[in-house]
Order: structure tokens, then C-alpha cells, then sequence
């Protein structure tokens, strides 16, 4: 997985509420065995529309979604970030997210990020105002940055450190084996 530390990019405004894991990657392209491949079938039945938010010059590079209220409800199909992430996308800045989503989310490298209304929607009307504008997220210092503004987010202390680290919880838990040997072998002697 790789690292998140800090991320500048544009944006792209995806302000729904309610959206859920079958409009991010519909059932019908679950079937690939490579994850690269689910980025054709990310928010497909919406991509159709030439006036769709991905398909504006400004958000061609995107790689921070921008979306509404309660982010990825629905299915807990782990191919919602997996599609997100092969598009190229790194962060969702939300209202808020459904909770499986967001561990997946975390789980595989794609920071959420939940800003409190008066943030979100300060957030929302710049970019509104101006869809070039370019955004800063700071995991480390948990803040996100456009132009003078700027908020804070919150992260679970363990999904941070993964993310920091570029770990997944196996990655993590692997980096830890000689500690975790080291243990087993004095235990051993302690049961012996």
C-alpha cells in the first residue's frame, strides 16, 4: 500500500448525499480478478451523462472526491474503494460515511474524510465558486487546506498510522514480528 502523508490535488464536486456502494461500482463489473480494471466501472451508470462531474475538464486529474452526507451506504462490497482507488483517487472529503465503507476505505490506503457541516460547506461553495481551486490534506497534522481556509478531521489513531506508514493491518502486523517473536519465545520459557 502506498503511504499517505500529505495530498494536493483539485478537486472533484460529487455533492449527493446518500450514495451508495452499487452507484460507485455497480454489481456487473465485480467480476474482474484485477483491481485496476474496476476504475471503467466506477460510478458507470452516471457516467453515461456528459454533464457527469468526472467528465469536467477541472476534475480530469482529480484525485479527492468531494461528496455529500452518509458517503458509500449500501452493499459492503470492498470494491467501492478498490474502484475509487483505480480511478485515482486517494481521499473522500464527505459530510459523513457509512461506516463499512469507511473501513474499507482505510483498509486499503483511501482516506475519508469527514468535515463538520459549516467546514463542508465552506468547502463546497469554493469549489463551486471556482472548480480549479487546489486543495492540501495533511494527515499527519490532520487538516485539510484551500486557499485561507482550512479545517481539521479526525482518523482512528490506527488507520493513521497505516495509512503514515503505507501498511495495511497485516503489513502492520508484520512489521512487528520480531517483537511479537521475541514475546512468544519468552512466554515459552515463562509456560515451559
Amino acid at each position: 500500500m502506498k503511504a499517505f502523508t500529505t495530498l494536493t490535488s483539485r478537486v472533484a464536486p460529487l455533492l449527493r448525499d446518500d450514495v451508495d456502494t452499487d452507484q460507485i461500482i455497480p454489481a456487473k463489473y465485480l467480476k474482474v480478478t484485477d483491481r485496476s480494471g474496476l476504475a471503467e466501472g466506477l460510478f458507470a451508470g452516471w457516467r453515461a451523462d456528459p454533464a457527469f462531474v468526472l467528465h469536467q475538464p477541472p476534475t480530469e486529474d482529480a484525485r479527492v472526491l468531494l461528496a455529500g452526507r452518509n458517503f458509500g451506504c449500501g452493499s459492503s462490497r470492498e470494491h467501492a474503494p478498490w474502484a475509487l482507488l483505480a480511478a485515482g483517487f486517494r481521499c473522500v472529503v464527505a459530510r459523513s460515511f457509512a461506516d463499512i465503507f469507511r473501513g474499507n476505505a482505510l483498509r486499503n490506503g483511501l482516506l475519508t474524510v469527514a468535515l463538520a457541516e459549516p467546514d463542508h460547506a465552506r468547502l463546497s461553495a469554493e469549489i463551486e465558486a471556482d472548480p480549479w481551486r487546489v486543495v492540501s490534506v495533511d494527515l499527519e497534522a490532520q487538516r485539510i487546506r484551500w486557499g485561507a481556509a482550512e479545517a481539521s478531521f479526525e482518523v482512528d489513531p490506527f488507520s493513521r498510522t497505516c495509512l503514515l506508514e503505507g501498511l495495511d493491518p497485516i503489513g502492520y502486523l508484520l512489521s512487528h514480528a520480531g517483537a511479537i517473536d521475541a514475546f512468544e519465545e519468552r512466554r515459552g520459557d515463562a509456560t515451559a
